[in-house]
């Protein structure tokens, strides 16, 4: 059983990880997060992020930065699975998606506490009331921009590809491991666990495996 003074340096630390990661991040990546912006407000027309609202710590509702890579009201016309094809998405949009572009402004959701750098991606509400009494322990935690299941199901959108009820084949085909992956990631986490995670993202992310 986690001690009480190992769980407080372990959240301790990893707030710290947060911060440091998430600032440098910003700062770094500001010239391209600025490019990006321009691009969609000239090409796409409308608002540059995308507030989607996800199940946060606990439950508690997360308004989660994305930059948008939809046409305006995407989620109210379609199914919110969505694969590279599907005729909502921009023309940057794709290009966005493809390279995981659209997932940089959640460096702002860490920076805020609201999300880590390492955690169980934030699910859809309409997902997790789904979620088994087991299944429950992955809100008790802060939800992450990668984790486990992120490193086995990177490319989610090419497997959708094709799929005439994309919301359907997720549950069925996607939902189960992801779900394992992340209840083991809560059992198990430490500090460590969350370093291995972070820099096997970085080579999946500039080597691609």
């Amino acid at each position: 059983m986690e001690s009480e003074k190992s769980r407080i340096g372990y959240q301790l630390s990893k707030r710290g990880f947060d911060l440091v990661i998430s600032i440098t991040g910003l700062i770094i990546l500001s010239p391209i997060i600025l490019i990006i912006s321009i691009l969609i407000r000239v090409f796409d027309n409308g608002p540059v992020f995308y507030r989607a609202e996800r199940a946060g710590k606990n439950g508690k509702v997360l308004r989660m930065f994305k930059f948008r890579t939809m046409i305006q009201n995407a989620d109210k016309i379609g199914p919110s699975s969505a694969s590279l094809s599907d005729s909502r998405i921009t023309r940057t949009g794709r290009f966005l998606r493809k390279h995981k572009l659209d997932e940089l402004p959640q460096l702002i959701n860490v920076l805020k506490g609201e999300m880590s750098i390492i955690g169980p991606r934030p699910e859809e509400i309409k997902f997790t009331d789904l979620f088994s009494e087991e299944e429950q322990i992955i809100l008790s935690v802060k939800p992450g921009i990668t984790d486990w299941a992120s490193l086995w199901n990177s490319n989610e959108a090419e497997l959708l590809e094709g799929s005439e009820d994309p919301d359907n084949f997720y549950i069925r085909k996607i939902r189960p491991e992801k779900i394992r992956l992340q209840i083991n990631y809560v059992k198990n986490r430490n500090f460590f666990i969350d370093l291995k995670i972070f820099f096997l993202t970085l080579r999946k992310l500039i080597f691609g495996n």
